[in-house]
């Protein structure tokens, strides 16, 4: 049985996290429970709500976390676009992981939509 341990989005995820903590730990020390706090957050929560909704009951639920996660994506380009304005944001690559994920989340979410209607017919 696959679970979210198998999706590429889920794994993309995991790796954006490693990589915004590493960033983020250059951030100004005042930024602790601040930006940096809501950055952590946000980008914490892209894989997580994907586990949540991959064990729930249903692929409509699943699909429903799944724009909770592109939501998350939504916020977390919002933060990391004022960290660099400030002049916090200095590896600008996260960037680039982040529309991956936003695509692969798309992507998913039109797949399983579609085999949805595909089973009802």
């Amino acid at each position: 049985m696959r679970t979210h341990r198998d999706l590429d989005v889920w794994k993309n995820g995991i790796e954006l996290v490693k990589k915004i903590y590493a960033v983020t730990s250059d951030f100004p020390k005042e930024e602790i429970y601040g930006l940096t706090s809501q950055i952590r957050r946000s980008v914490v929560s892209i894989p997580s709500n994907i586990a949540e909704g991959s064990a729930r009951n249903g692929t409509r639920e699943f699909i429903q976390f799944l724009y909770i996660a592109l939501g998350s994506v939504a916020e977390l380009e919002t933060q990391l676009i004022i960290s660099k304005e400030l002049g916090y944001l200095k590896d600008l690559s996260v960037f680039e992981d982040l529309e991956k994920i936003k695509v692969q989340l798309i992507n998913l979410i039109k797949s399983l939509k579609k085999k949805s209607e595909e089973a009802r017919q």
